[in-house]
């Protein structure tokens, strides 16, 4: 079956694609490599790195040697690593990791990702929607912020009201809804949505 793989080469300087490109257009491959390489091996370039993209593992395989052998002959260095397209995931893993063959592997690539979103996120202090929930004391309010910190999600409290990012609206729905049934009538617990392009936003308006 037609997968995406792909080789990573990362070359010691920029200016080493330039021969290196040269030689893959103008190279006189035997039959034996021809028939492994198949057709339409897409060559991309970025800077200083070079990426080489195959329906299977095996044409990457191949395509590694080939330009393994190329830089040899150039006298270049280089790092190489065939890499395999998890969906789940959304990035590029090393070829020899499998790819999600149950529910239980898929939901787990999916809450990898979702974690290094939240990372990420945190990070640049953005997120999209965030779950707002008002708690009646400012004691309650630390204890529900200390739980969900706990559990790895980006809370924060101010006074009587925590927030909790997310990174899409899916997972501020299932969040807000299992607020909603484990505070009960003792918090109101909402969904705000920030959408525009601001880069920086030092004030975040709640209920308006």
């Amino acid at each position: 079956m037609a997968e995406d793989f792909r080789v990573e080469v990362e070359l010691d300087d920029e200016a080493h694609g330039y021969p290196l490109r040269e030689r893959l257009r103008a190279l006189n491959l035997d039959d034996e490599a021809r028939e492994q390489l198949g057709r339409n091996v897409v060559v991309t370039r970025d800077g200083s790195r070079m990426f080489a993209y195959t329906p299977t593992e095996a044409q990457a395989r191949e395509a590694e040697r080939v330009i393994s052998g190329l830089l040899a002959d150039e006298g270049l260095s280089a790092d190489l690593a065939v890499t395999r397209w998890h969906p789940v995931a959304e990035e590029w893993r090393d070829a020899s990791l499998p790819l999600p063959d149950s529910a239980e592997e898929e939901e787990l690539e999916y809450e990898e990702r979702e974690a290094a979103e939240r990372r990420e996120a945190a990070e640049e202090g953005e997120f999209d929607w965030h779950v707002v929930a008002e708690l009646p004391s400012r004691e309650t309010a630390r204890d529900l912020r200390r739980k969900l910190s706990d559990e790895g999600l980006p809370a924060t409290r101010r006074w009587r009201y925590v927030t909790v990012g997310a990174v899409t609206d899916e997972r501020a729905d299932e969040l807000a809804e299992r607020l909603r049934a484990e505070l009960g009538d003792s918090a109101e617990v909402w969904v705000d949505a920030h959408l525009d392009d601001d880069a920086f936003r030092p004030f975040q308006f709640i209920g308006f």
